[in-house]
């Protein structure tokens, strides 16, 4: 079974930190262009590659007063990049089932897809385990 791609999300929201205008600096659509970046691949390099900027100079903005906002959609970028290299990973395998043999009269008669559901919901406790440890709480809302 071909996987369909995940539809693109939407685009994380925050504030740009204010920079002075200059052509080759961090404006703000570079700085939206880094946290797209950012979400699609976990790589602060590559992402301000993308961008045309060095990632040294995105740790510098990233520390600079009035970067709060931009420093908070950094890591939710991070935290959905990490959360769909998780799921990637773990789930298409199971989704796709397991071809199991038919025998009758001692010949295979058939063939069947079985679907394991335990193993799909382990996996997803595992990714919710992996996820409370990235982002330090649950994902889960309780009460």
């Amino acid at each position: 079974m071909k996987q369909n791609p995940a539809p693109p999300s939407a685009p994380i929201d925050f504030t740009p930190a204010a920079c002075r205008a200059r052509h080759d600096g961090w404006t703000p659509e570079r700085q939206r262009g880094f946290i797209a970046a950012l979400e699609q691949r976990p790589s602060v390099s590559d992402a301000a590659a993308r961008v045309g900027k060095s990632a040294r100079s995105a740790y510098k903005l990233r520390k600079k007063a009035g970067a709060e906002s931009f420093a908070d959609a950094w890591d939710r970028a991070l935290d959905a990049a990490h959360a769909r290299r998780i799921a990637a990973a773990n789930i298409p395998d199971i989704l796709e089932g397991k071809l199991v043999p038919y025998f009758y009269g001692g010949l295979q008669r058939a063939e069947y897809r079985d679907y394991d559901m335990n193993r799909l919901f382990e996996r997803l406790r595992r990714t919710e385990r992996l996820l409370q440890n990235r982002l330090g709480s649950s994902t889960v809302k309780h009460g």
